[in-house]
């Protein structure tokens, strides 16, 4: 045989040998056939996975912080935190230590730690603190930075079990001189995912804190002691308030969405709350407030298992004007105890609260809010001076849905209602009050009998129609 016939005879051979090989092994065949297929049809490169991102631990005194509470600590703590966002995000730790600091930002995926033992001490001097827009009663204006905040950034928190105390030296709101507004304590600005959890604060004349156009934020196990408000939920969704004690000067929580047309036209609401296991000290106004600046709206609120210590109005006070426009609907409050409240446990005001904002007001009856399904139940009052002031509905838009359930304890005068579809009381066993327990003018619904008529000159008097402008609004 030649050369070229030997090897072709070896081929074959070989072959017939491995198609042998196939027939004794069942199934081999079919799977290398079915890896040919997959490696055909697979891309030519395959992206590799992202890698993990790392998390950065980071001790600020490593960055040249003092904690002797003397030294300006400011730099070498912004620049942990701008530290540990560039590379990829983590904690920043303040161990025990007095650092005194102006304004400092979080970024995004830094949570700051501080520790057992450690405070943060606001500068007292101005210049530390940035000159920015800020929201103040609903309408954007000139003001300082929060002494902690947050602008434009996701997957940020602060938690303890230390200490943020703001300076004494900065007191009231607004700044005397110009009439900018004074720093907040903590601000959190169109963030994401914050979580404040297991702190100490304190602030003076100012708001604590305000979260304003954020989403899925949490306050756990924090103690609120201000000389102002407590939190201002402003234009949030996603809120949760669990486990916290408020001492404030003003409403312990103030829920919000911008003022007049301005807010109006930006139409963003504060939504999705849920305010749990608190305990409330109010000197001047609420524990919890709603409004009176309403004019995005508010919506779904939870309240459960509370405690109103103190108040100095309403322990509960739902409130805004005509001119503000939007809704207040779909408030939901269980399970709460309530004493010390110097005015009662509930009003509503739908009629003039808060700052009329001449001339930028909604017009026509768009602009009287719309509420809608408030509901009470298991409710314990100690000593109210009134049970429930609910008269202050506007008559062209009757407050549509009203709960009042379950309601134990003492007081000296009982409940009011006015301008209300859809009420229903019921469970109402209060003692120690004078004259008539329900009280009632054009309400509509069930357990209403025996209610005293109230006499219409009593209500609140309906002012004129806001008119539209000559000119129409345009943001600016």
């Amino acid at each position: 045989m030649t050369d070229k016939v030997l090897q072709e005879r070896r081929d074959f051979l070989k072959k017939a040998a491995q198609g042998t090989m196939l027939a004794m092994l069942p199934g081999l065949a079919e799977a290398q056939d079915v890896k040919k297929a997959a490696t055909s049809a697979a891309p030519a490169h395959k992206a590799a996975a992202a890698p993990a991102k790392p998390k950065v631990v980071l001790n600020v005194k490593d960055l040249g912080a003092t904690g002797d509470g003397k030294t300006k600590d400011t730099v070498a703590l912004q620049l942990a935190i701008e530290r540990c966002s560039n590379l990829g995000g983590g904690e920043v730790v303040v161990p025990a230590g007095d650092y005194l600091t102006g304004a400092l930002a979080l970024r995004s995926n830094v949570l700051l730690r501080i520790e057992d033992g450690a405070t943060l001490n606001g500068s007292p001097d101005m210049p530390d603190y940035p000159f920015v827009e800020v929201r103040w009663e609903g309408h954007f204006m000139q003001g300082y930075s929060a002494f902690i905040s947050g602008t434009d950034a996701e997957n940020i928190g602060i938690v303890g079990p230390g200490k943020i105390i703001a300076t004494p030296a900065i007191r009231g709101r607004l700044e005397r001189t110009t009439g900018y507004r004074l720093p907040a304590l903590m601000e959190f600005i169109n963030c994401k995912n914050v979580n404040v959890e297991n702190l100490h604060t304190e602030q003076t004349g100012m708001w604590s804190t305000h979260p304003l156009y954020s989403e899925n934020v949490t306050f756990k196990n924090v103690y609120f002691k201000s000389g102002a408000d407590g939190i201002d939920v402003d234009s949030c969704k996603h809120v949760v308030i669990d486990g916290c004690i408020f001492e404030t000067g003003d409403d312990c929580i103030s829920l919000k969405s911008g003022r007049g047309v301005e807010g109006n036209t930006i139409a963003r609401p504060t939504e999705d709350v849920h305010i749990s296991n608190c305990s409330f000290k109010d000197q001047a106004f609420a524990c919890i407030g709603i409004g009176s600046e309403t004019s995005g709206g508010v919506r779904d609120v939870h309240v459960d298992h509370c405690k109103c210590l103190g108040a100095g109005s309403f322990a509960i006070y739902i409130k805004s004007r005509p001119g503000r426009g939007a809704f207040i609907e779909n408030i939901y409050m269980n399970d709460l105890e309530v004493s010390g409240a110097r005015n009662g446990f509930l009003r509503f005001n739908i009629f003039n609260s808060g700052i009329a904002d001449t001339p930028n007001l909604v017009p026509g009856d768009v602009g009287i809010p719309t509420v809608r399904n408030f509901e009470f139940r298991n409710i314990k009052v100690t000593d109210m001076p009134v049970l429930v002031e609910g008269t202050g509905i506007h008559p062209h838009k009757p407050l549509d849905g009203f709960v009042l359930q379950n309601v134990t304890g003492t007081c000296k005068k009982g409940i009011s209602l006015a301008y209300i579809n859809n009420a229903h009381v019921s469970g109402i066993k209060v003692t120690g009050f004078d004259g008539p327990l329900l009280s009632t003018y054009n309400v509509k619904g069930t357990g209403l009998a025996g209610a005293k008529p109230i006499d219409v000159a009593t209500l609140p008097k309906v002012a004129d129609p806001i008119l539209p402008p000559a000119t129409p609004y345009q943001l600016h």
